[in-house]
């Protein structure tokens, strides 16, 4: 298997443990059958409508990501425009209302960002929610991105792998001066726009305009002509891109060709910025509508609402340490000798560059941290009976070939140190005018506490028959400690019963 070929599976392995499945969709869509119902009890919100927006509807969300919502008021089928404060009046008497019908916690109203929100976590999938009022430009760009990313499968497979990434090294937190998802969404899509060559277009192609400032008058007309104007100009853009060579990357490549085009990305946004509604990168002296924000560290412009910068919360410490991320996982990538990756060490190195440890658990499963055991071959869980069977146990045989019984032999069952798997061990029966065998086995455990083992005691060198006075030993001596003996000595003893004659 070739090194891209090898990245290439690990990859889709990555996806399939990221994008959502079936249930998650489901989930989703209880908790908006959840909130509506709640909506529809409040007096002050008779009338409104909830709508999803954000990844969720763009389909670019991974099986963690949270749920926008947005409730709706059709003020007389015109475009609503609520202000700041009535938003955050109303966002305060939702927030009761979820209370006292239940099903929800983790209330944490934030009403002096840019957009209030209210963030709650429901029941459902501890799926965290952020509430907004009147927010149909979020649900018109979800709209947009959804369009764009059923022109090329390949640039949601990019989004999801590059969400889990930006997570793995910390980089997707604006509260923490890094990316916001939206962020991440628009490099990706900068980078489809700018590779050799180009899988999608600018996006002045498909809307030649800003839609925020066409969002006016009646709701249905507005969003009818947004449509309208985007469903003809993407089938323009099929029509043309048929006829052209195709751009026919590998996920592979384009994961490492995306991480090396902004691994020097703090250095170069001190003088340009990020204009995916051109599809180029734009020098900040020259622009002047965005002569006014250059204290901004990055500047990636908002396509469907410009001049707006949605990288205005990544700090410039952030920067270094995100331009680092990029660079090394590039790095990483293209000097890993991919074809190694049947070996489990080589591969969990790679997937940590590239998921999160909860990620690489569900991919690889847990480290095997003892080589003798390994939990996930655990035993059979039915009882079995085993036979604990030794030469020195076995009866003798004469020289005729016939078997001689020695002792009669019977079973006993006994505890092992699996409490699956009792164990059968013979036990030797005497009469009182028997000695022990010359050697007694008795049963311990072994150091994995998985089979018992059986270990021989070495026999005890007196002789028993006298009652009385002290013990004598085979060389006559009184002392307590037996001689030593030799390897060949010990075949040589002969221990037989007892003459009752004698």
């Amino acid at each position: 298997m070739s090194a891209q070929s090898a990245l290439d599976n690990t990859l889709r392995e990555i996806l399939h443990v990221v994008q959502p499945l079936p249930e998650d969709w489901t989930a989703r869509s209880q908790i908006i059958h959840e909130l509506r119902e709640a909506i529809e009890s409040m007096e002050c919100l008779r009338g409104a409508t909830v709508e999803p927006f954000g990844s969720f509807v763009s389909n670019l969300f991974t099986r963690w990501g949270d749920l926008d919502v947005s409730i709706e008021f059709t003020n007389g089928s015109f475009v609503s425009s609520n202000g700041k404060k009535q938003k955050q009046r109303l966002l305060g008497d939702v927030m009761n209302a979820l209370r006292q019908k239940g099903g929800w916690r983790k209330y944490q109203l934030i009403p002096h960002a840019r957009v209030p929100i209210l963030k709650v976590e429901s029941h459902i999938q501890n799926v965290s929610c952020d509430i907004s009022i009147d927010n149909l430009k979020c649900q018109v760009k979800s709209k947009l991105l959804l369009w764009i990313s059923e022109m090329d499968t390949r640039f949601r497979d990019m989004v999801l792998l590059v969400k889990e990434w930006a997570k793995a090294h910390k980089i997707n937190n604006p509260r923490a001066g890094t990316f916001n998802s939206y962020s991440l969404t628009l490099l990706v899509l900068f980078h489809f726009q700018t590779c050799s060559p180009a899988i999608l277009p600018p996006l002045k192609d498909i809307y030649p305009g800003n839609i925020i400032d066409d969002l006016k008058g009646l709701r249905v007309d507005t969003e009818r002509h947004i449509a309208e104007t985007c469903g003809a100009n993407i089938e323009r853009i099929k029509r043309a891109y048929s006829m052209r060579p195709k751009n026919r990357s590998s996920l592979s490549e384009l994961l490492v060709s995306f991480l090396g085009k902004f691994s020097d990305i703090s250095t170069r946004a001190s003088e340009f910025g990020i204009c995916t509604y051109t599809g180029q990168w734009h020098a900040i002296e020259s622009n002047t509508r965005w002569l006014p924000k250059t204290s901004y560290s990055l500047f990636i412009e908002d396509p469907f609402e410009q001049p707006e910068n949605i990288a205005r919360a990544v700090r410039t410490g952030e920067l270094t340490r995100i331009s680092g991320a990029f660079a090394m996982s590039h790095h990483r990538l293209i000097s890993t000798n991919h074809s190694s990756f049947s070996n489990m060490p080589d591969q969990r190195s790679l997937l940590a560059t590239l998921v999160r440890p909860q990620t690489l658990h569900l991919i690889v499963g847990p480290p095997v941290r003892n080589p003798v055991y390994n939990p996930e071959h655990r035993q059979p869980t039915q009882p079995q009976w085993f036979r604990a069977e030794s030469s020195r146990w076995r009866t003798p045989t004469s020289n005729n070939g016939a078997r001689k019984p020695t002792h009669p032999q019977v079973n006993q069952l006994v505890p092992s140190p699996s409490p699956v798997q009792p164990l059968l061990v013979p036990m030797l029966v005497h009469s009182r005018s028997q000695v022990q065998p010359p050697r007694a086995h008795k049963l311990v455990y072994s150091p994995s506490q998985v089979q018992p083992q059986l270990q021989t005691t070495e026999p005890k060198w007196y002789d028993n028959r006298s009652t009385t006075g002290p013990k004598q030993y085979r060389n006559g001596s009184t002392t307590k400690k037996p001689p030593p003996q030799t390897h060949q000595d010990r075949p040589q003893q002969m221990w037989r019963p007892r003459s009752d004659t004698s």
